[in-house]
């Protein structure tokens, strides 16, 4: 069963579908998001805010979030922890 993780202000992810969470502020991932601004493959999740990470999805999706790369990290893996 697909499990879901906030990545900020409410918005959440199927973690089945989450390839790599990377920090936006590589000029690599920056060119990566101007190509794909403005066509269905961004959603810009951040509320206005600064981009501090970028989700890529197994569909080519790329997913901006205002939280840091560890915090979304911290909740996959509490996603996955066993249960007690």
């Amino acid at each position: 069963m697909p499990r879901l993780i906030n990545i900020g202000f409410g918005n959440v992810v199927n973690t089945d579908k989450i390839v790599t969470v990377v920090n936006a502020d590589a000029a690599p991932v920056k060119r990566m998001i101007q190509g794909v601004r403005g066509t269905n493959s961004l959603v810009d999740a951040t509320q206005g805010r600064k981009t501090k990470s970028v989700i890529f999805t197994s569909n080519g999706i790329l997913i901006l979030s205002a939280l840091v790369p560890e915090t979304i990290a911290k909740r996959f893996s509490e996603a996955y922890a066993p249960e007690a």
